[in-house]
């Protein structure tokens, strides 16, 4: 029995171990059709969207309504 769940677990990993590589080369093959990213990122861009969307968040979380009194 205890040599049943040894086998078992082996091969569980060894699936799990073979699908992670074949993700990672599909991920790899993939990354290889892609052209170069040809622009540099900017930073006072992503600042900028990154800012909006943190002043969304703290509006749906209600932190600059305040308390409403009944």
């Amino acid at each position: 029995m205890d040599n049943k769940k040894k086998a078992a677990a082996v091969s569980a990993v060894m699936a799990y171990i073979k699908t992670e590589e074949e993700a990672a080369a599909a991920s790899m093959a993939a990354a290889a059709l892609l052209p170069a990213a040809s622009a540099p990122v900017k930073l006072w861009g992503v600042s900028g969207r990154q800012a909006q969307m943190q002043m969304r968040n703290m509006m749906q979380m209600k932190a600059f309504h305040g308390f409403r009194r009944m």
